[in-house]
């Protein structure tokens, strides 16, 4: 790696929090700098502008996200263990390297819905391959006859995916931790009840 490389890297790293908490139009320059500790000369330098190195953040938050669901499903043999994964990762996220601010998921779509484009892309890039993933265990599970009560997995996978950033954004909103414990086990009760 290169020490170009090792600077992107390194300024990506430190700003990834910052963009995840504040958000794209939250974070300042000075915020970069500060979490850095490099000039903006040296920022510059190394990315074109400001959207570059938000696209980057999210980019570096959301494969933490996903290496930490990956990892678990390591672990599980069962397609439903494997599902199930999302409910025990989600519910228990302070347990795990999370990004800090939570889900960059749900905190980029809501933010870049009207203001910015390009992250807004990011952000549905990466729900389709969310979506993706969850029907291709679905349609394993399918095939292996694990389930027999799938008949729309990608109807079941957004609905998995919708009840999970949606049980986020209200315990965010509301301070309720339980109220989005609640939504898990809503969930849970519709992955236990495809097979």
């Amino acid at each position: 790696m290169t020490k170009a490389e090792k600077t992107r890297e390194f300024i990506i790293e430190k700003t990834a929090p910052i963009f995840n908490m504040k958000g794209y139009a939250g974070t300042s320059l000075s915020d970069i700098t500060d979490a850095t500790g490099l000039t903006k000369g040296s920022i510059y330098g190394n990315f074109a502008n400001k959207d570059e190195v938000a696209l980057a953040a999210f980019d570096f938050n959301y494969k933490k996200v996903q290496g930490i669901i990956k990892s678990e499903m390591e672990k599980r043999t069962s397609i439903k263990d494997k599902l199930l994964v999302y409910i025990h990762v989600y519910e228990n996220f302070l347990r795990f390297p999370f990004p800090e601010g939570g889900c960059p998921v749900l905190n980029t779509a809501i933010e870049s819905d009207d203001t910015h484009p390009a992250l807004k892309k990011k952000v549905g890039d990466a729900i389709v391959g969310w979506k993706n993933s969850i029907v291709n265990l679905l349609e394993k599970g399918i095939e292996n006859k694990e389930f027999k009560h799938v008949e729309d997995a990608e109807q079941v996978a957004l609905s998995i995916i919708a009840l999970i950033e949606g049980g986020i954004m209200i315990a965010k909103a509301t301070g309720k931790t339980n109220y989005r414990n609640s939504i898990m086990k809503s969930v849970e009760k519709m992955i236990n009840s495809l097979d």
